[in-house]
C-alpha cells in the first residue's frame, strides 16, 4: 500500500501551495490515493485481443507505446505463468516514469490479480517492509500538472508494519515529504487508513487535521510485487526493496 495524506493510463491490463496542498486523496505528497478504494467493481475483458490505448495519439512516443500496448492483451492468456506475467509487466511500465509518461487511463484488471495466491494479505508477513512505487494511474500523486521541477522526481516509498498496523510514505528528491498513518483492517484484503503526522522536507512535523483518511485494497502480493487499488479506480504497482525496514516508532 502506499501512504498519503488528505490530500497514466494503466500500462498494464492488471506512496506547497505546491508543497502543502491537500487533496481528496491520501498520498505522501499529501494526497490519500494510495489508500482509497473505489466502490466500482474491477472491469474484466471478454476480448482476448483488445489493444489498450493508454498513450497519447499526438506524439511519436505515444504511437510507439500504443504498438507496445498489445503486449497487455497477453496478460489475459491463462497459459502464461506468474513469472512471465511479472517480467512482461516490469518491461512494459519501465519507460513510463511511474505512469507520468502514459496517456489516458484505461483501468483493466491485471492477469496477476486473478492469479493472486495470498488470499489474506493483511495477515501475511510478505506485506512487511519498504516498497518502491513503480507505477500508478493517480495523477494527484504524480503531480503531472505541475512543472517537472515541482513534482516528486525521486523515488517514492511506502513502508508497512503488519504487527503494529502502521504505515509510512516517503518521498525523496526534491521535497523529502513523509506521512505516517494507522491502519484499520476492514477485511483480510482491505484496510482503512488514518493519517496522524506529516513531515515537510522530512523534518518539520505537522499533525494531521483529521481529514487524512482513506482505504486501500491489496489485489496481488508476493515476495517482490504488490498491486493495490485505490479510490477513483487508481492502480498502484510497487516492488519490495527492503523487507527488514520498519516504520520508526
Amino acid at each position: 500500500m502506499a501512504l498519503t495524506s488528505s490530500s497514466s493510463s494503466s500500462a498494464i491490463t492488471a506512496l506547497l501551495k505546491p508543497h502543502l496542498q491537500l487533496s481528496n486523496e491520501p498520498i505522501i505528497s499529501f494526497s490519500p490515493s494510495f489508500f482509497t478504494l473505489s466502490s466500482k467493481p474491477l472491469l474484466s475483458s471478454s476480448k482476448p485481443n483488445v489493444k489498450i490505448n493508454f498513450f497519447s495519439s499526438q506524439t511519436a512516443v505515444s504511437l510507439k507505446w500504443r504498438t507496445e500496448a498489445s503486449i497487455f492483451s497477453g496478460l489475459f492468456t491463462k497459459s502464461k505463468d506468474i513469472k512471465t506475467l511479472k517480467d512482461e509487466l516490469f518491461d512494459a511500465i519501465a519507460p513510463l516514469d511511474r505512469g507520468a509518461e502514459a496517456g489516458p487511463e484505461d483501468q483493466q484488471p491485471l492477469k496477476l490479480e486473478a492469479l493472486n495466491e495470498i488470499k489474506e494479505p493483511l495477515k501475511s508477513n510478505l506485506l512487511n517492509g519498504k516498497w518502491e512505487l513503480l507505477y500508478t494511474t493517480s495523477q494527484s500523486l504524480l503531480q503531472t500538472k505541475r512543472p517537472k521541477f515541482l513534482r516528486p522526481n525521486g523515488k517514492i516509498y511506502q513502508t508497512i508494519n503488519v504487527d503494529t498496523l502502521r504505515a509510512q510514505n516517503m518521498e525523496t528528491w526534491p521535497f523529502f515529504n513523509q506521512a505516517t498513518a494507522n491502519l484499520v483492517p476492514i477485511n483480510a484484503r482491505r484496510v482503512a487508513v488514518k493519517f496522524d503526522y506529516f513531515r515537510i522536507v522530512g523534518l518539520i512535523p505537522i499533525k494531521s487535521p483529521g481529514s487524512g483518511r482513506g482505504q486501500l485494497e491489496i489485489t496481488y502480493l508476493d515476495e517482490e510485487l504488490r498491486i493495490s487499488r485505490g479510490n477513483r479506480e487508481n492502480l498502484f504497482i510497487l516492488k519490495m526493496v527492503d523487507p527488514s525496514y520498519r516504520v520508526p516508532l
